[in-house]
């Protein structure tokens, strides 16, 4: 024997009948927290800006990060290291 059960009932109502605690408050300072973050970020996505941290370490660094991308790339197509 086969039953199907469709309830149709909201995100909150699931949560209030399965004793789930609400997380709204909590989403919503996260939320403001990561956007925060982000606009304080925002002058480090611009290329010049990654330029003049990339190079203010000096060779070193940047081989660090081409060794970065290296094994990501193996490690994406399945190469050992």
């Amino acid at each position: 024997m086969k039953m199907t059960i469709e309830v149709d009932c909201s995100a909150q109502e699931a949560r209030a009948f399965l004793g789930l605690p609400d997380v709204t408050a909590l989403n919503d300072k996260l939320v403001e927290e990561m956007q925060s973050r982000m606009t304080s970020n925002m002058a480090m996505l611009s290329p010049d800006e990654l330029m003049k941290n990339w190079t203010a370490f000096g060779v070193g660094a940047q081989e660090q990060f081409r060794k970065l991308m290296s094994a990501a790339v193996d490690a994406g197509m399945g190469r050992p290291k």
